[in-house]
C-alpha cells in the first residue's frame, strides 16, 4: 500500500506542477513575486521580504505564525476569565 500512495503523490505532484512550467516563458523559470505598488507598512516590509528572498520570509512566518496564536490565546483566555468562564477548573458538571 505504501507503495501505491508514493506513487500517487508523485502523480498528484507532477500534476500541480506541470501547469506551472507550461506557463512559463521560454525555458526560464516561473518566477513568483508579491505586488508591493500600493502597499504600506507592515504589508510592504512582508511582500518585500517575500520577493527578496524566500529564506528569511519562511524563517519570519514559522517564528510569526506561533506568535501570534500564543498571544490571540492569551488574549482568549483574559476575555473568558472576564466573562466569568473559569478554564482552571477542571471539575466536571455531570452529576
Amino acid at each position: 500500500m505504501p507503495k501505491y500512495s508514493s506513487r500517487l503523490l508523485g502523480l498528484i505532484t507532477v500534476l500541480l506542477i506541470f501547469p506551472a512550467q507550461l506557463l512559463a516563458e521560454d525555458d526560464s523559470m516561473l518566477v513568483l513575486v508579491s505586488d508591493t505598488r500600493r502597499l504600506k507598512g507592515l504589508e510592504a516590509w512582508w511582500g518585500n521580504m517575500y520577493n527578496e528572498g524566500h529564506l528569511a520570509f519562511a524563517l519570519a512566518t514559522v517564528v510569526a505564525v506561533p506568535l501570534a496564536g500564543v498571544i490571540l490565546g492569551m488574549l482568549a483566555d483574559v476575555v473568558m476569565s472576564r466573562l466569568g468562564i473559569d478554564l482552571k477548573n477542571r471539575a466536571l458538571a455531570e452529576h
